[in-house]
């Protein structure tokens, strides 16, 4: 089932729908070349030429503004000018002078806005009246030229910091050359309320730019350089901020400013995609919550709906000679039966209950999963929505007969399909001949379905893959974790459909060495399967010889002062090696197996109530167990480095 080709087919650039959109420079890894290169290859309409990068470039303004132009690209704001206004007039008359010089190097680049930022500096004032008559006559200055001065207050501006202050300043200052940089980082990060940005004459907001960011108790100034986030990948409401904006009649670009420690170690190309997905992605967000007579005016992108989803209608596993047998043995101990084999590719179904995978065996070393199968109402429709989103479609070889199954790829390379199970001419199980074979395990495993799918992300793609899974499926942030787990700390999101049939978890070692004192599986994998009875199952697998976690005692005694389950539970729960975890709505029961193949495990769970979570305080104990595991050279974890 998984795609042929390993490489992605490049996504589409050069958009026409939507508002017109425009990356900084200092968003992206590499030379002015390569940030250009990959804003143009991705989409985008325009720039913003971060100042440090031009002063680092061997091209002349003239220069740069012909390789833009070459490659459609607009140069829509040149940033920053610093620490402008001054109580000193001498300090006023050299930065009267570096604005002359900036305003020369406007005119060549072929841009008409410069963004200057309100002052840090040991000179700034602290009296709104004499910073709008310097602003003033700075903006004058660039109205002789034909050029436009946008004002901005940092958030951790010397006095001026906030949107209203410095609205009120460009307010007194009264000149068409001068009017507002809005910055939903500078106004969120600060706890500001933005809805007082609706007030605000829509030509008098020269620009906007946007970040995302994680609520974090810290030093702004080091929350905004190292922390920035693109739209959709942190907590800020954006759709709310931007639909303020877009009320008080903005008609400017979106422009992405994040400035992010690793954004700027990544590759380019892929950073500049992961961008302007988010983008599109809030124009959706924000077009739902605007009045229509507003959400008409804006412009909005408008992108293809997301589908209702089913389910997961299967996982796909590639596994390699040395472990298929392992995967197979497990899965036959867990009840699952070899059900068909597909007609051209050598690829088995395993399936009990709604809960199908998929064997694969092109793949190796070791096993992984290689393939999400997604249940949709509408498998073309969620198809052309994931290519809108920008998502790297992959092309397929199949046979006449066989069904035509749509896949895009996921950042970490997982394919994704969308499709849609059933006995028709259409459905994708018509590719596989039934084999017959019966489960070797009895009903009383009683798996019913996936109830989730966990991969873990390279550290640079945590944030990318979050946004990928929420804007193409249409799913939402369900949940968030850290864990202390023992080789350091382990972050956790998930996210899911509202009716709860798709949830996707995601996870990342914060620092992930792979040494020998820290023995390292590579992106651990796995897949949970819900039972209606986990005791049952438990213990029915063991009977089975399925390689099921050992789990230490402590955790038992720990658990009945934490918890107190009942003295019968408590002792089921420690005889058969099933963790137990409990809500204000429910109780959630689950175990695992050993590691498969160095990288992939199993585990089964049931719900009871409306618990939600996924028992994330016993991924400690389940982490040191695998550790055992792995130390003792189990046959079951052949392959784990």
């Amino acid at each position: 089932m998984t795609a042929e080709a390993a490489v992605p087919l490049r996504p589409g650039s050069g958009r026409t729908a939507g508002l017109r959109t425009a990356v900084a420079t200092v968003c992206l890894s590499g030379t002015l070349e390569d940030k250009l290169v990959a804003a143009a290859a991705a989409g985008f309409d325009g720039v913003e030429i971060f100042e440090p990068d031009f002063v680092a470039s061997p091209w002349s303004a003239t220069e740069l503004r012909s390789r833009c132009a070459d490659l459609g690209l607009s140069i829509d704001l040149y940033q920053p000018f610093r620490d402008f206004d001054a109580d000193d007039p001498d300090v006023l008359a050299r930065n009267l002078r570096r604005a002359e010089h900036k305003l020369d190097v406007m005119e060549q680049l072929g841009t008409d806005l410069v963004l200057v930022c309100s002052s840090v500096s040991p000179h700034a004032l602290d009296d709104d009246d004499r910073i709008a008559e310097q602003l003033h006559r700075l903006a004058a200055r660039a109205g002789e030229r034909g050029l436009r001065v946008c004002y901005e207050a940092l958030a951790w501006g010397r006095f001026v910091n906030t949107y209203e202050r410095s609205w009120e300043i460009v307010r007194r200052a009264d000149h068409a050359s001068l009017g507002l940089c809005i910055d939903s980082f500078h106004i969120l990060s600060r706890g500001s309320d933005p809805a007082g940005i609706a007030d605000i004459p829509g030509e008098k907001l020269f620009f906007l730019q946007l970040a995302d960011a994680p609520h974090m108790a810290m030093d702004v100034l080091q929350w905004s350089r190292h922390y920035r986030l693109f739209p959709g990948q942190g907590t800020f409401d954006l759709p709310a901020f931007l639909g303020h904006v877009l009320t008080a009649g903005y008609t400017g670009p979106l422009s992405l400013e994040v400035f992010n420690d690793v954004f700027r170690q990544s590759d380019p190309a892929r950073a500049a995609v992961d961008a302007l997905r988010s983008l599109l992605a809030l124009q959706e967000e924000t077009a739902e919550r605007l009045a229509p007579e507003i959400r008409s005016r804006a412009g909005l992108m408008e992108l293809p709906p997301p589908q209702q989803l089913n389910g997961h209608a299967f996982v796909e596993l590639t596994v390699d000679g040395g472990s298929a047998g392992h995967v197979e043995r497990t899965l036959a101990a867990l009840g699952f039966a070899r059900s068909g084999r597909h007609r051209s590719k050598p690829v088995q179904l395993w399936q009990q209950g709604d809960s199908r995978l998929l064997l694969n065996a092109t793949g190796g070393p070791g096993a992984s999963i290689a393939a999400l199968g997604i249940e949709t109402a509408d498998a073309t429709a969620s198809a052309r929505r994931a290519e809108a989103l920008l998502a790297p479609v992959l092309p397929r070889a199949r046979g006449q007969v066989e069904a035509d199954l749509s896949a895009v790829a996921a950042p970490d390379g997982t394919s994704v399909f969308f499709c849609t199970t059933g006995s028709g001419a259409t459905g994708w199980l018509t590719d596989f001949v039934p084999t017959g074979e019966p489960a070797q395990v009895g009903r009383s495993i009683r798996i019913t379905h996936v109830d989730h799918v966990a991969l873990a992300q390279p550290f640079d793609h945590f944030d990318e893959a979050a946004l990928f899974y929420r804007s193409v499926l249409g799913l939402q942030p369900q949940h968030s974790s850290e864990v202390a787990a023992p080789f350091g700390l382990v972050r956790n999101r998930t996210v899911s459909d509202p009716a709860g049939t798709v949830r996707i978890g995601m996870s990342v070692s914060v620092l992930r060495r792979g040494t020998e004192w820290q023995p390292a599986v590579t992106d651990p994998q796995h897949v949970a399967f819900a039972s209606d009875d986990v005791l049952a199952a438990a213990r029915a697998a063991r009977a089975a010889g399925a390689p099921l976690l050992d789990i230490p005692d402590n955790y038992y005694d720990d658990l009945d002062a934490r918890l107190a389950p009942p003295p019968s539970l408590l002792a089921d729960l420690r005889a058969l090696g099933v963790l137990y975890d409990k809500s204000a709505d429910g109780e959630f029961l689950h175990f695992y197996t050993e590691i498969l193949g160095g990288r992939v495990f199993f585990e089964v769970v049931q719900r009871i109530g409306g618990y939600a979570g996924y028992g994330e305080l016993n991924a400690p104990v389940r982490m040191a167990a695998h550790r055992r595991q792995r130390a003792a050279g189990s046959t079951s974890a052949a392959g784990a480095p």
